[in-house]
């Protein structure tokens, strides 16, 4: 089986409260935690929705979703993206993500927009 979610997210107390939450809710979830190998982590996993953090080492991850969008096959260019911001990341994290959620954020807003997204 595919994953659900695959997430780019370089803190590791994030990542591991966000994986905590995803498992839960019993979605098969994936981490990457570096810019760097995130577009080629996407194309093997090929999840339902990616998780992405703005500001990784490496790549950014507007470069990772500029990536991603422009890829050949149109099934993973419309993968659904979650961007993950800092408070006032919001308007440049916008510019092609499906979702953007502000860091920090409460459990059940991201339980929820990810229902959202998978539904």
């Amino acid at each position: 089986m595919g994953l659900d979610i695959l997430m780019i997210e370089d803190e590791p107390n994030i990542a591991e409260a966000v994986r905590f939450i995803m498992t839960r809710e019993g979605w098969q979830f994936g981490l990457h935690h570096d810019g760097a190998g995130g577009i080629e982590e996407i194309e093997r996993h090929r999840p339902r929705l990616v998780i992405l953090d703005l500001m990784l080492p490496n790549r950014s991850g507007t470069e990772i979703l500029c990536d991603l969008r422009a890829a050949e096959d149109p099934a993973l260019a419309a993968t659904p993206v979650l961007m993950l911001t800092a408070r006032g990341e919001t308007t440049e994290a916008g510019s092609g993500a499906d979702a953007v959620l502000a860091k920090p954020f409460a459990n059940e807003d991201l339980r929820a927009l990810v229902r959202q997204m998978l539904s």
